[in-house]
């Protein structure tokens, strides 16, 4: 094998909504396999070759070690893929426009751990559970894989909608990146998606949902070092509920009226709401 490292080509100056173009009229799942900081280019080219054989191509990575001649040929005839994959310079660029982000852990919590940041890891679904609630959805899903050594990070699991784990042995719950992808591209190979009466709601949508709770709990006072417990806790929430458009609008509608009852009840008593006694 040539020793000389090699570069793969990766086209930086395309618009990453090539990706994205689920909520413009294209039927079925769409996924984004989203490759966070990986460290070995082989674990790269093995992820593209599994993602090649369940019929995935969109991959996109953050900060990714360099591909050289030995990724390619972990890739075999998946090289399409890594040539052709989408480099971020962080997760937000990465899942722009993606409608659910789902990120992956192999870290699961004792009995007592599970006080501790247990809304970051739990509850979480099975790579099963996951393809089920996928099933007949219309959507573009961002499936994060985080680093060989670490994963991804508390500020990155932050960011997530669904987290999934794959049910392995306490001895050694951690597997390879690849070999976690290839069991998770197999769950999700199995969903078949479809334009329904009820396409889950579009990324956006739940963003500005997602702002419209965060000032309604600062109306009311809710206690500011609550506020991103329980941000995440609603994010989660959210994401396992399946929302619709039709039903993101609606809780919009109900949140507008609240924030619009609120601010007269100010305006009229000089006060605002009492503190919110109510722990989380």
């Amino acid at each position: 094998m040539n020793k000389k490292l090699r570069h793969v080509h990766i086209n930086m100056t395309d618009n990453i909504n090539r990706f994205h173009d689920c909520a413009s009229g294209m039927t079925g799942l769409r996924l984004l396999v989203v490759l966070v900081e990986p460290m070995y280019d082989g674990n790269v080219g093995s992820v593209a070759r599994s993602m090649k054989n369940f019929g995935f191509k969109d991959m996109v990575m953050i900060n990714p070690c360099h591909i050289d001649d030995f990724g390619m040929a972990m890739a075999v005839h998946a090289k399409d893929i890594l040539t052709g994959a989408k480099v971020a310079k962080n997760l937000s660029e990465a899942v722009e426009g993606a409608d659910l982000v789902v990120g992956t852990t192999g870290k699961r919590l004792t009995n007592e751990q599970r006080h501790l940041r247990l809304h970051l890891r739990v509850p979480y679904l099975t790579p099963r559970d996951l393809g089920e609630k996928l099933k007949d959805k219309s959507c573009t899903v961002a499936l994060l894989l985080g680093r060989e050594d670490c994963g991804l990070t508390n500020v990155e699991l932050e960011q997530c909608d669904l987290v999934v784990s794959i049910p392995t042995s306490d001895a050694y719950p951690i597997m390879n990146i690849s070999h976690a992808a290839t069991v998770l591209l197999y769950e999700l190979s199995q969903v078949t998606g479809g334009r329904t009466e009820a396409d889950l709601a579009s990324g956006e949508s739940m963003r500005r949902l997602r702002e419209r709770i965060e000032i309604l709990l600062k109306e009311i006072n809710y206690p500011e070092h609550k506020l991103d417990y329980v941000n995440l806790m609603l994010r989660r929430i959210s994401g396992r509920a399946e929302l619709t458009e039709r039903e993101v609008n609606t809780l919009m509608g109900i949140l507008k009226n609240t924030l619009w009852k609120i601010k007269g009840s100010k305006d009229a008593s000089g006060r605002g709401p009492a503190e919110v006694q109510e722990q989380v």
